[in-house]
């Protein structure tokens, strides 16, 4: 049977191929070169992350660029690590939206002798290294803790992630829901989750779905940065705020009318622009062949403590949401 997605992968070269003369530098014969694939273009977060690719670029002497796919579709990032592959990038990062759909062209990467990175995306197959600003345990376990807190341990709650596809925001979800069903066990999880948030309009269009057919809902707790803005909106259409929850990971410059308003009730985060740094330092160091060694320190990481066999490189570093720091975290362009 066709993959209808597979199937549109001559629209979707064009689209990337302009994407790709429009966004990309050019590229220097002495200087390393670092292409970031991300889920999706043009939305805050990520144009947080490539500001801190450009500017942890120029500091280092480096020609890093972000390539933003129009859809949050896996075929697209193929597309554009083929499109990467081809121009002879030094170092190809990627924030995936479907971990396994990209083994096969990460590994012909690899084969070209092309460095990759992934964040995101513990545990990643065919990288050097996965880097995360917050464990996926304790990520999950502070929203599910704050969550609790908000209801009383008590109320009907859903859950959305970018998509059912994205390792990190199932596994967040994963412990946010593991950690709630041990400590509170009068909390109820509406349906399983729902792979919405990184689409504003999906992400409201669901949310308002849920609230008709389960009135005694309580909060969203949403796993994808469009996935706060757009529940916030549909509690606010329903004129439920204070009385419906919403939590997750947003940009603070796009949800903090809603939050001040009471519609949107906050979250944790990591900074955007500090991946988007640590891409680049990252990158540098692998091409300069730095060794990646226990206890060292790394710029935007922190002293690390690698874990070898999955490749993965964590640390915690959340920020929180509320109304006292979104303005701050907004005016630094997050």
């Amino acid at each position: 049977m066709t993959n209808p997605t597979i199937s549109r992968r001559g629209l979707m070269g064009t689209a990337l191929a302009l994407i790709l003369a429009a966004g990309a530098p050019a590229i220097a014969q002495d200087a390393p070169s670092i292409g970031v694939v991300v889920k999706i273009g043009g939305i805050p977060w990520f144009n947080a992350m490539e500001a801190g690719i450009k500017e942890k670029s120029a500091e280092l002497g480096v020609n890093g660029f972000m390539v933003g796919p129009t859809s949050a579709d896996p075929a697209l990032q193929v597309r554009a690590i083929e499109d990467l592959i081809a121009q002879g990038v030094d170092v190809i990062g990627v924030v995936p939206n479907d971990a396994g759909v990209l083994e096969p062209v990460l590994k012909r990467a690899m084969d070209q002798g092309i460095r990759v990175i992934a964040h995101e995306s513990p545990a990643q197959q065919n990288v050097d290294w996965d880097f995360e600003l917050a464990s996926a345990t304790g990520f999950g376990e502070a929203y599910g803790k704050q969550l609790a807190e908000m209801l009383g341990g008590t109320g009907k709650y859903a859950v959305f992630v970018g998509s059912l596809t994205v390792p990190l925001h199932n596994a967040w979800a994963d412990a946010a829901i593991a950690y709630i069903k041990e400590n509170h066990p009068d909390m109820e999880l509406v349906g399983d989750r729902y792979g919405v948030a990184e689409n504003v309009d999906e992400s409201r269009k669901t949310a308002l779905d849920l609230m008709r057919a389960n009135e005694d809902l309580k909060a969203f707790l949403a796993f994808g940065s469009q996935g706060p803005i757009g529940a916030a909106r549909a509690v606010d259409e329903r004129r439920k705020g204070g009385e419906v929850i919403v939590l997750g990971p947003f940009s603070p410059g796009q949800g903090r009318k809603l939050v001040h308003d009471g519609i949107l009730s906050g979250g944790f985060m990591w900074n955007p622009k500090q991946a988007g740094e640590v891409f680049v330092t990252l990158g540098k160091m692998l091409v300069e062949g730095v060794e990646i060694t226990d206890g060292m320190e790394i710029d935007g990481l922190g002293i690390v403590h690698p874990d070898y066999e999955n490749k993965d490189i964590i640390v915690d570093q959340l920020v929180e949401i509320n109304k006292d720091t979104v303005d701050d975290l907004a005016a630094m362009g997050l």
